[in-house]
């Protein structure tokens, strides 16, 4: 059948990009900061933005600062991938949701990730300062929602 060829030609390009079984978008993290350049962290951001619109995963930036820290998720609303589903969850004010053009998510995470510090290791003494802030792609399913 026709419909069954995009499957087709989706799991020969799959097996084809991870000859050792891995997702494509499993290499798809970093911390913050980074030794990356500018164009390194962009190309990042598009590959993850891909997979996000193309595979059932979001992206997740962790940022931890003195005393407290957030957590943004970015979930493609639909399979075109120009409007994702925004999550921001601050431990102390909980969860808030919204959809944000795909623009807005790739200046986002690029602000995001080409931070030289977070302000937690600008403050020293606090225990959240040793960790750094993260970035990953990974299954909705293992995603932590409001």
């Amino acid at each position: 059948m026709a419909s069954e060829r995009p499957s087709e030609t989706r799991a020969a390009h799959q097996a084809a990009t991870t000859p050792d079984g891995e997702a494509p978008w499993a290499d798809l993290d970093m911390t913050v900061p980074t030794d990356r350049d500018h164009a390194s962290v962009v190309a990042l951001v598009e590959c993850a933005l891909v997979e996000v619109t193309h595979e059932a995963v979001g992206a997740v930036f962790v940022s931890r600062q003195v005393g407290r820290s957030t957590r943004t998720q970015y979930v493609a609303v639909e399979e075109v991938g120009e409007q994702f589903q925004k999550r921001h969850f601050h431990d102390r004010l909980g969860w808030h949701e919204t959809t944000v053009p795909r623009r807005t998510v790739r200046n986002e995470l690029i602000t995001q990730l080409t931070r030289s510090t977070s302000m937690s290791r600008e403050q020293p003494g606090e225990e959240a300062a040793s960790k750094s802030d993260t970035f990953v792609v990974k299954p909705v399913r293992e995603l932590r929602t409001p």
